[in-house]
């Protein structure tokens, strides 16, 4: 053993000093969606080879579960409360592209750190991090001001309304509500135009049209917004040029596959990093023909293994450029499956295996431990096993090591290296305690007592599931994080994860002794961990989440926002 691992370290010595970085993230794939985790009826052939290859963690946590936060907790490696990612109100996520919310400027994201050491960077995917702050091409929040060089994906995320044909999504509730008010304001003006033209109001015209005025302007402020999100939202960039508006979603995993591609030739000879943020599996699972009917779990089973065929592509094109022993790959997911999702009576979102809980559920595990697999051949030991607790915020002081950069000294950085751990240096995760955020909201903390082995897990808050008894918020398709939507504990539930991961049996005095000094020692870590907290301005208020016109990216002259400029075969990739 002593001499394997003497010769894990003598390669990574004398390999390049600086290795290719590959970080491949998914969009809400379950922890239970792929095969070497344990599922053994959807084909993940690709994935399941970079685990045989090199190493598996088993308890890899997001720092929330939902896409916005958990996004800038990874770029940045800390909490999304402390740069304002964290959300208040029950828009837990950025909803527009033209809306000023963002990933502060004032963030130093890997990519940044890599940058400065002489990487070439680039992002192909998904964002979800903001574009702009004061005017339409300002570009604050932009992925080519937070350390990429080059940028090509969605500023946004897939929604439904992404595809002609399928059920509006955003605010879904918001909308009918602004619908019914729309509908009472028209009825009522009907209603007044037949009493004075019968006689049988006596009102003047002059407050007939005021009132009809009032409402048609009611109508277009929020309709001009959510009657166009296919054209707002629903964008393709290359780097601050936007090349379709609205995208053609059916051809966008062929475009990102191409441009990964193409980065890896262009860059061979490196130092890169590569970061690929599929679009896949985020509904409305656009997918291609090539695999539609082809898994045992319908349009979601589909879209899952078209992904891994992805994977492998790009995998394929690491080895084709002779990258593969001094790459380091990492292949993750931004949080658990969206457990709610469906089409009529069949489901659309992930499977999260034993783990109770999916996306959106404050701190239950369903919803925040996700796949981690790294490989590096000849450095990182091959079909290893890790269940130590990690994070998703460990990859920035990781890459940051590996690229020799220096972390930021002027914030707190709650990820930890992970190579010692990977390479078996040592046994235990750095990480003793670990904070589940809902939005700004503490729901659950971990903590791995060492010495014992112990896994501790309380809950302070819970999300309600509706309906009563079910497994998530099936009637309004999201959990929320706070208000009358959730159940306060005192005590917490506590649970040992170690002895019941699922978080079925809570603990008690009665049946734990050590229940009293457990929570004791967790409520220390709480107070020490808020006295780390600094006030900073939040990127997901009323305000910032709000869709602004003159924020709004437009490829033409605004309101009439539409080009294809993928459909040009000549267009030039920089």
């Amino acid at each position: 053993e002593a001499m394997r691992h003497m010769k894990l370290q003598w390669t990574y010595a004398s390999s390049a000093s600086k290795p290719n970085i590959l970080l491949m993230m998914a969009d809400d794939l379950g922890l239970g969606d792929v095969g070497c985790y344990g599922n053994d009826t959807l084909r993940t052939p690709n994935i399941d080879q970079l685990a045989k290859e090199g190493v598996k963690l088993t308890q890899h946590i997001s720092a929330a579960p939902l896409c916005t936060p958990s996004r800038a907790a990874f770029l940045t490696g800390r909490y999304p409360i402390r740069s304002g990612m964290g959300s208040s109100t029950k828009h837990h996520v950025l909803f527009w592209i033209g809306g000023s919310g963002g990933l502060p400027p004032n963030e130093t994201t890997f990519a940044r750190i890599l940058q400065q050491q002489g990487y070439t960077t680039a992002l192909i995917g998904k964002w979800h991090q903001g574009v702009n702050c004061e005017s339409h091409s300002d570009h604050c929040h932009h992925p080519l001001n937070h350390g990429f060089d080059y940028f090509y994906g969605m500023p946004f995320t897939l929604v439904n309304e992404c595809q002609v044909g399928e059920d509006p999504f955003l605010n879904l509730q918001v909308q009918a509500k602004y619908w019914l008010y729309s509908q009472i304001i028209a009825l009522t003006v009907l209603t007044l135009l037949i009493g004075k033209l019968t006689g049988l109001f006596l009102v003047k015209w002059k407050a007939i049209i005021c009132f009809a005025l009032c409402g048609f302007l009611f109508f277009i402020s929020w309709f001009s917004s959510y009657g166009f999100v296919r054209y707002w939202n629903c964008i393709l960039m290359r780097n601050h040029d936007i090349s379709e508006q609205p995208m053609k979603p059916e051809r966008a995993a062929s475009n990102i596959l191409k441009e990964a591609i193409s980065f890896i030739e262009r860059n061979k000879n490196g130092p890169f990093l590569l970061f690929v943020s599929f679009l896949h599996v985020h509904t409305p699972l656009v997918t291609t023909e090539k695999f539609l009917g082809k898994s045992r779990h319908g349009l979601y089973g589909d879209n899952v293994e078209e992904m891994d065929w992805m994977v492998g592509k790009i995998l394929d094109a690491i080895d084709k450029a002779g990258l593969k022993n001094n790459t380091f790959t990492y292949f993750t997911s931004d949080h658990g499956g969206h457990l709610e999702a469906h089409k009529q009576n069949a489901p659309l979102g992930g499977w999260n295996g034993i783990y109770k809980g999916g996306k959106a559920m404050g701190g239950w595990e369903g919803g925040i431990r996700v796949p981690g697999i790294f490989r590096w051949p000849g450095v990182l030991p091959a079909d290893t096993v890790i269940d130590e607790p990690t994070s998703l915020m460990d990859i920035y002081p990781t890459v940051a090591h590996l690229a020799a950069g220096i972390m930021p000294q002027d914030r707190v950085i709650d990820g930890r290296n992970l190579m010692p751990l990977l390479q078996g240096k040592v046994q235990h995760s750095e990480h003793e305690f670990m904070f589940h955020y809902c939005g700004l909201y503490l729901h659950a903390v971990r903590w791995h007592q060492k010495d014992s082995g112990a896994l501790w897990k309380a809950h302070y808050t819970t999300p309600i599931f509706q309906p009563e008894g079910a497994g998530g918020c099936y009637i309004s398709g999201f959990c929320n994080c706070f208000g009358e939507d959730v159940t306060h504990h005192d005590p917490p539930l506590l649970f040992d994860l170690s002895s019941d991961p699922a978080e079925i049996k809570p603990l008690s005095p009665a049946t734990e002794p050590l229940f009293d000094t457990v929570i004791s020692r967790i409520e220390r870590a709480v107070q020490e961990h808020h006295r780390t907290l600094t006030p900073v301005p939040q990127q997901l208020s009323e305000y910032n989440n709000m869709w602004k016109p003159w924020l709004q990216p437009c490829c033409g002259t605004f309101p009439f926002c539409w080009c294809d400029k993928e459909g040009d075969s000549d267009q030039k990739i920089i």
